[in-house]
């Protein structure tokens, strides 16, 4: 279970760190405005890269996952599900994210739930 979690996370995350890379006004619709300017771009650009890193860790860990990369993951999509949550329910948050919470939930209880099983086996 853990290799094909870890397998789909990477997969996930390459992809919105490349959509972040390259086209950044298009990832971020209903939130980035039309005339969006030249730094906020850049600034979605630089998160990009960060999600190609955690998604290549992920790729290189899927056949040995660690404790660690699995809390890791739990920690980044438990916090992503929590916002999503809280944007959801106050409507302050884009149509969009009604499918992302379910996504990133999903994400974060299958997280927990590998790195669960994994602490309680190595104890």
């Amino acid at each position: 279970m853990v290799k094909y979690l870890l397998t789909v996370a990477a997969v996930y995350l390459g992809a919105i760190g490349l959509a972040l890379l390259f086209v950044p006004a298009q990832f971020g619709v209903e939130a980035v405005p039309e005339d969006a300017s030249s730094e906020l771009l850049a600034l979605m650009r630089l998160l990009g890269g960060p999600f190609l890193g955690i998604a290549l860790l992920n790729w290189l860990s899927r056949k040995a996952a660690t404790s660690p990369v699995l809390l890791a993951n739990l920690v980044g999509f438990g916090i992503v599900a929590a916002n999503d949550v809280v944007g959801v329910a106050t409507g302050d948050a884009r149509d969009l994210a009604r499918v992302f919470v379910v996504v990133h939930l999903a994400f974060a209880i299958a997280f927990a739930v590998a790195w669960s099983r994994r602490t309680t086996s190595q104890s």
